[in-house]
């Protein structure tokens, strides 16, 4: 058996992919996670409110690094420079990570309420970057519209980066997937194409 992370909440998140792996989200239990931690269902629920939560954690994590990013872009920063900081930060946050990414992307692909938290995931954060946005003095439409272009570049960099067609990481996939938008709202075809 692989050694334990010293604490609670990593053992318990290795847990419950390794479960979620072998036996289907469905059919782990929040006792058996907590048993194959080596703690008890109690420990679980002090550090989650249900077993979906151990797929969600790093969320609020996520949203704060990508406001702090916009936040000190340079001032004259065009809004989608802005953005194209803080994915540059998610990508770094990211590396090292593409297999257990893959891993939690495939159960929740698997799992249409998952699927449904991870969509309202996605919209915290595009609400937090348009939010950040505006407190840089960036007014709506651009600001809204910066940040839902912001999220679907991670989105597809994202799943182009799990589903592994292609072997490079997901700073430069969302690289290119940012000059491919730029490409399509300036009317013309990148060179990727």
């Amino acid at each position: 058996m692989a050694r334990w992370e010293p604490n609670s909440t990593g053992r318990l998140q290795q847990a419950a992919m390794e479960l979620f792996v072998e036996r289907g989200y469905d059919q782990t239990t929040v006792a058996e996670i907590a048993g194959r931690a080596g703690l008890t269902e109690r420990t679980f629920f002090r550090h989650f409110a249900d077993k979906r939560e151990v797929l969600f954690l790093g969320g609020e994590a996520l949203q704060e690094l990508v406001v702090k990013a916009i936040a000190a872009a340079p001032d004259d920063a065009a809004p989608i420079d802005a953005i194209a900081t803080a994915l540059d930060a998610i990508g770094a946050m990211f590396e090292g990570r593409r297999d257990g990414s893959r891993l939690r992307q495939n159960v929740i692909a698997a799992h249409p309420e998952l699927q449904e938290r991870e969509l309202i995931k996605m919209a915290k954060l595009t609400a937090a970057m348009a939010d950040t946005l505006r407190a840089r003095g960036v007014p709506d439409p651009s600001a809204s519209l910066a940040a839902e272009a912001g999220t679907a570049v991670f989105r597809i960099a994202f799943e182009r980066w799990v589903g592994g067609a292609t072997d490079g990481d997901l700073r430069e996939l969302m690289r290119e997937s940012l000059t491919e938008l730029k490409s399509v709202t300036a009317g013309t075809r990148s060179r990727s194409t």
